[in-house]
C-alpha cells in the first residue's frame, strides 16, 4: 500500500476516533488505579496503559487490517530488558503511545496524552495527540497544516534565545546519559527565560507546535514518544532534527524541535 493509495483525510477521522476511545479509558481509570508496575524497559505501566492500547489497536486493526502497528506496551511485552525498536515496518505503520506521561498520570498531574502517528514510505504523514484532562486534541496531515481543537496552530515567532521558554526531559535510569543531559540543560538555561520539564515528550512537542515553547530537546526517546509530535511541529512551521542537525526520524535517539529562528542557535549550544 503506497501513500497515493491512502485517503489521509478519511484515515485522520478514524485516528481521532481511535484516540477518543483511548481517552475514555484513561479518564475512567484516572485517580482509580489498582495496579502500577515497573517495566523492565524503565518507567511505569498501569492497567490504563494496557487497556488504552488494546482499544485503540483493536479499532485500528479492524478498520485498517493492512496497516501494521508499533505500540509501546505490545513492544515491551515482546522483548526482555531495556531495548528499543531497530526498525519500523516498511509497509504503512501506526506508531502508538497509549499513555505518554504515565508517571504524571499515576500522580494525577494532568500533563499526559495519547500519541498516534502514521508512518508511510519512511515518513510520518498523519498525527493525533489527545490530552484528556487538558481537553486538547492536536492533529496534522502532512502538507495540510497543524491544528488544535479545530483551530490552526503555528510555532512561536520569537527570535531571541533570551526571550524563549524551552522544554526538555531526562532519562534518569542511565546515569552516564543523565550527566550529559544535565550538562546540556546547564548550558541552555543560562541563555533562556527558563526550561520546563513536564514529563510527556509528545505533549512537549505539541507545545512547540502551538507556540507555547520555543523549543524542545531530549535524548533516548522511543519512536512512539516523538512520531506524532514531530509532524505536528513541522506542520506548524517548525524544524525537527537530531542533535547533529540531520532531519529527524523516529528511530533516532536525539531530537531537537524549535521554531525556525531559534533552532540553529539551540543546536549550536547543544
Amino acid at each position: 500500500m503506497t501513500l497515493d493509495q491512502l485517503d489521509l483525510s478519511e484515515i485522520l477521522l478514524s485516528a481521532r476516533k481511535a484516540t477518543c476511545l483511548g481517552r475514555e479509558v484513561l479518564l475512567d481509570y484516572y485517580g482509580r488505579l489498582s495496579q502500577v508496575n515497573e517495566k523492565e524497559q524503565a518507567g511505569l505501566v498501569t492497567e490504563a496503559d494496557l487497556e488504552s492500547e488494546k482499544v485503540i489497536t483493536d479499532f485500528l486493526q479492524k478498520k485498517y487490517p493492512a496497516i501494521s502497528l508499533l505500540g509501546e506496551e505490545s513492544f515491551a511485552q515482546k522483548v526482555t530488558g531495556p531495548q528499543r525498536p531497530k526498525e519500523i515496518p516498511q509497509q504503512p505503520c501506526w506508531i502508538l503511545d497509549p499513555l505518554d506521561g504515565t508517571t504524571n498520570y499515576v500522580h494525577q498531574f494532568p500533563i499526559f496524552c495519547i500519541s498516534l502517528g502514521l508512518m508511510v514510505e519512511n515518513q510520518i504523514v498523519l498525527a493525533v495527540v489527545d490530552a484528556p484532562i487538558m481537553q486538547q486534541v492536536f492533529y496534522a496531515v502532512k502538507n495540510k497544516g497543524a491544528f488544535l481543537n479545530e483551530q490552526p496552530m503555528n510555532v512561536s515567532q520569537r527570535s531571541e534565545l533570551k526571550d524563549s521558554l524551552l522544554a526538555t526531559g531526562f532519562f534518569s535510569q542511565n546515569k552516564t546519559l543523565l550527566s550529559e543531559q544535565v550538562e546540556i540543560f546547564g548550558r541552555l538555561i543560562n541563555h533562556t527565560r527558563g526550561v520546563r520539564r513536564a514529563g510527556a515528550a509528545a505533549y512537549d512537542l505539541c507545545m512547540v507546535a502551538a507556540g507555547v515553547f520555543e523549543g524542545f530537546w531530549e535524548q533516548n526517546l522511543m519512536p512512539w514518544d516523538t512520531a506524532a509530535g514531530s509532524l505536528l511541529v513541522r506542520e506548524a512551521g517548525g524544524i525537527v532534527t537530531n542533535f547533529k542537525g540531520e532531519s529527524y526520524h523516529p528511530l533516532q535517539t536525539s531530537i531537537l524541535a524549535a521554531n525556525q529562528h531559534l533552532h540553529t542557535k539551540i543546536l549550536n549550544i547543544i
